[in-house]
């Protein structure tokens, strides 16, 4: 947990930096590969108290880490309020919340390039389209989703309507039915819109004893985006960096030498020694030297 003496520390350094950067954004590309974080990785610092969201806190980390493009939670940018409190929220007419948070990103030279918004079966369809609209507010390309199939079912029109892209997210749940873990279910997912695409975990798809290289070869014209962890094989643990199972190295090699245009994100999930802002550096280190 970072301390709000941390988290005061982060955002002034955020502020005098991110006053340099915002002309130019923030650069996190290494050997051609977009490399960015997954908010979800800061979730252990604490948000100040009365703060609507978590934003401010993310925006130091990440320029604290030198990371230029994120894939944002949505939990971050939403109020820590009952579910039904947080429904009605969902759905209040003005999106100014939302530009706010894009405003606050772009300040600090910083790309938000998915929405990480999971609608399960308790969404109602009002709160599925707005997700879409909450997308465009902040300025994101796609929305990335964890979700089951028979909820991506619920969202195909919603995609439509706002010819917007999906990436399905994976698990590594393949004795769950409907979950997306497996290539088949993938497979499954992105039969039901144009508009699914994958959001590639490569640590959850090795935990599930698949190949994650051979999916990249095959289906890299279907990958939005990675999900950057490591977990050992038969749904072991996630650990860090290098001591797993997942093909990080390969995988990063690969992006590099086929030059597609996939990014690969940053997820801190493993337990580390240090803060999140310390561990996502050390990832961060990690993939650079990979990539030399």
């Amino acid at each position: 947990m970072i301390t709000r003496r941390e988290f005061g520390r982060l955002a002034l350094a955020s502020l005098a930096s991110s006053r340099a950067l915002s002309a130019v954004g923030i650069d996190s590309r290494v050997a051609g590969v977009r490399i960015g974080v997954q908010s979800y990785s800061f979730r252990a610092m604490a948000r100040p108290a009365g703060a609507a969201d978590s934003v401010d806190g993310i925006v130091a980390a990440m320029v604290e880490c030198g990371l230029g493009d994120v894939e944002l939670f949505a939990p971050d940018v939403e109020p820590r309020r009952t579910r039904e409190e947080l429904r009605a929220w969902r759905l209040e007419p003005s999106l100014d919340h939302f530009r706010d948070v894009k405003r606050r990103f772009d300040k600090a030279g910083i790309t938000i390039y998915a929405y990480n918004y999971s609608p399960n079966t308790t969404f109602t369809d009002d709160e599925i389209d707005r997700g879409f609209d909450m997308a465009r507010a902040l300025g994101a390309e796609i929305i990335t989703s964890s979700t089951t199939l028979v909820v991506a079912k619920r969202m195909a029109p919603f995609a439509e309507k706002h010819k917007m892209i999906v990436a399905l997210h994976g698990h590594s749940a393949v004795d769950q039915p409907g979950e997306f873990a497996s290539p088949e279910s993938f497979a499954e997912g992105m039969k039901l819109s144009k508009y699914f695409r994958v959001n590639l975990d490569i640590g959850h798809f090795t935990a599930a004893n698949f190949d994650a290289m051979q999916y990249l070869r095959q289906h890299h014209d279907q990958i939005t985006n990675l999900h950057l962890k490591d977990r050992k094989h038969n749904q072991g643990d996630n650990v860090p960096w290098g001591t797993g199972d997942t093909p990080i190295r390969d995988v990063l090699q690969l992006l590099k030498r086929e030059r597609w245009p996939i990014r690969a994100y940053i997820e801190y999930e493993h337990k580390g020694a240090g803060t999140p802002v310390d561990e996502v550096k050390k990832c961060y280190a990690f993939v650079k030297e990979a990539l030399a």
